[in-house]
């Protein structure tokens, strides 16, 4: 019998947010589809995405991602004049929508955007319910990452 062999595991992501695991502390995470027009999915696939500066919002029952920049291609269509940061709907469920509602109006709460990447060949957002980290909070964080890397290098020299 032919046995097929899976293919090796490839990089999915498309666009990561760093900033925001150093900026906040991420409580819960939810898997969202976006609304995208077709120039947005090619500029997507090219790797033209940015989440630096987005952020999500619910008004009405609705998400919405907000300050992402997609970058038109050069070969984008002549008859529709691409907006590259305009604000994307994003796809959750009522439930998911109402308690990121609610963590946000009630609890303090802010949702990051923090990674962009395809799932069987749709385009998804990874959004986190995130409060907001202060400077001694991101100087605590800085200093454990410095001693698990100095602590990784002393075991490696250690291992010769």
């Amino acid at each position: 019998m032919n046995a097929k062999k899976k293919p090796d595991k490839t990089d999915n992501s498309i666009a990561a947010n760093r900033k925001a695991r150093f900026d906040y502390f991420i409580d819960e995470t939810y898997e969202a589809g976006l609304v995208l027009q077709g120039w947005e999915v090619k500029s997507l696939r090219a790797g033209r995405a940015q989440l630096k500066e987005a952020y999500v919002f619910v008004k009405n029952g609705e998400a919405f991602l907000f300050g992402a920049h997609i970058s038109a291609l050069p070969t984008a269509s002549t008859h529709v004049i691409p907006d590259p940061v305009r604000t994307r709907k994003l796809l959750l469920n009522r439930a998911e929508l109402e308690r990121l509602g609610n963590a946000v109006d009630r609890k303090g709460y802010t949702i990051a955007p923090l990674e962009l990447y395809w799932k069987k060949g749709n385009a998804k957002l990874r959004i986190g319910l995130a409060k907001g980290k202060q400077d001694h909070d991101k100087r605590n964080t800085e200093k454990d990452r410095d001693w698990q890397r100095e602590k990784s290098r002393v075991m490696k020299q250690s291992k010769r």
